[in-house]
């Protein structure tokens, strides 16, 4: 399966905000866009004047790096949003925000969204019982995800875990800390998507 494999500090800086791509390290001064806070390479320093269209490829390239997902599958993703009925880039967030490795990182089990994607894809979580290693799993309203009962000797799950009962999740989620397990209360709105994000960037730039 395809993946990016280069430095992801690089994509931060190129969007010119934090993506929060490397976990802890984003919240230190060792962050890349703390320390160099310009776009890579010779020109990153330049001044440039951006387009319209340039608004919204940015947009459109800083939100599918945000969720880790490659050009093919971004763009299934909007063409399946379009089909719903409802706001298109409403639609959109939502998909990606019901994916099981971005609820894996909401509910605090991984420090960034590239961990949990490695967690789910090494079966440390269960979905309603049934172990789910599928990062692009959606997931529907009353799902509950656990970690697996073996799981919970591992050191870092278990460090996982302990953030994890300290963090107060989305309100379309909640954490039972105890059982190690969460559950999707109800679809997101979104004013409960704190990605920051101007969709219609999105739908303008796919509707040319």
């Amino acid at each position: 399966m395809a993946r990016y494999k280069e430095s992801v500090c690089r994509l931060c800086r190129r969007e010119g905000l934090k993506l929060y791509l490397k976990g802890d390290r984003c919240y230190t001064p060792r962050c890349a866009v703390e320390r160099r806070p310009y776009a890579p390479g010779q020109h990153g320093q330049g001044r440039k004047k951006v387009s319209e269209y340039g608004l919204q490829l940015r947009e459109k390239q800083k939100t599918r790096r945000m969720y880790g997902i490659l050009e093919g599958q971004f763009r299934r993703y909007f063409e399946k949003a379009e089909r719903q009925p409802g706001v298109t880039g409403e639609n959109l967030l939502r998909l990606l925000e019901r994916r099981l490795d971005n609820v894996v990182y909401r509910l605090g089990l991984g420090s960034s969204r590239a961990e949990a994607r490695q967690l789910v894809r090494h079966g440390h979580f269960t979905v309603n019982g049934r172990k789910v290693n599928i990062p692009s799993y959606l997931l529907r309203a009353g799902d509950v995800i656990a970690v697996r009962d073996k799981s919970k000797e591992s050191p870092r799950i278990k460090e996982l875990m302990e953030r994890a009962a300290d963090r107060t999740p989305p309100a379309w989620l909640e954490y039972d800390a105890d059982k190690a397990e969460g559950r999707v209360i109800a679809l997101p709105l979104r004013e409960q998507i704190d990605a920051p994000v101007q969709e219609h960037l999105i739908v303008e730039l796919y509707s040319r």
